[in-house]
């Protein structure tokens, strides 16, 4: 696999860099088929238990969608490019691992998008965050509009998606956007202590729990406490279960087999 715009380090704790410094780490069809790629990958590779995603650089983690790019389009290729990074984002959402956004610096527009579709995001104190769409006549393309009101309500996703304005890390942390803001040279060690330590756990609960939680925003209570109770069955009949429980019951730590 031939990649010119990330860097892939595939291990348990795996990370995906975007690299287009010239262009702040924009997302252009050719990223997102590259991130596609890694993505196929991961899917075929049970080693990986958790994916990381940065930014190359000090400055962005993915400063948006590449508007020199969509300035060229036409309105039906604008339509199919925003389907396309949805798929890719919907890809991103549904993998079976826990994904942590490492936000390093701008995160706007498609930025915010790929960090939304992570399930959590660590922030370095120098992020800046915004679906600044509204300012070039368009809408957030890469599911804004459905995952950012999900993560901090409403009224908040409309006065960001609306006004267009950045708002900072702090912000982030105090919306309940981000679930750690820390010092930028810190940002990487943080988010891997957390990815190591997720990596621990045993692979078919971890996924499942992920799907469960997944349902939760999607159907109504009743059908989500029935989704729940089928996945639960599922981690119920792993072999990590009849480990984990006989392991408690002679008072020792697990050993996981991850399925």
């Amino acid at each position: 696999m031939e990649l010119k715009h990330l860097q892939f380090d595939a291990a348990a704790v795996a990370t995906m860099t975007v690299k287009r410094p010239q262009a702040l780490n924009a997302l252009n069809r050719e990223v997102l088929n590259e991130i596609l790629d890694v993505l196929h990958v991961i899917r075929r590779d049970p080693s990986i238990r958790v994916l990381i995603i940065t930014g190359a650089g000090e400055r962005a983690f993915v400063a948006g969608a590449d508007v020199a790019a969509m300035a060229k389009m036409s309105a039906l290729e604008g339509l199919e490019f925003s389907k396309f990074g949805h798929h890719v984002m919907n890809l991103i959402e549904e993998l079976p691992i826990p994904v942590i956004a490492a936000v390093n610096g701008f995160a706007l527009g498609g930025g915010l998008e790929l960090a939304l579709a992570c399930d959590l995001i660590i922030a370095s104190d120098k992020a800046r965050f915004g679906q600044p769409e509204i300012n070039l006549g368009l809408i957030p393309g890469f599911g804004g509009t459905q995952r950012l009101p999900r993560r901090i309500g409403l009224n908040r996703a409309r006065e960001v998606i609306f006004a267009g304005e950045m708002f900072d890390a702090k912000t982030a942390f105090q919306w309940g956007l981000v679930t750690q803001v820390v010092e930028p040279g810190d940002l990487m060690t943080v988010a891997r202590s957390l990815a190591e330590k997720l990596a621990q756990k045993p692979a078919v609960a971890l996924a499942q729990a992920k799907t469960a939680m997944r349902a939760a925003l999607t159907m109504t209570e009743e059908s989500g406490l029935r989704f729940e109770q089928q996945a639960f069955g599922v981690s119920f009949a792993s072999a990590d279960r009849i480990e984990g429980t006989t392991a408690f019951v002679e008072k020792r730590p697990p050993v996981w087999r991850h399925r």
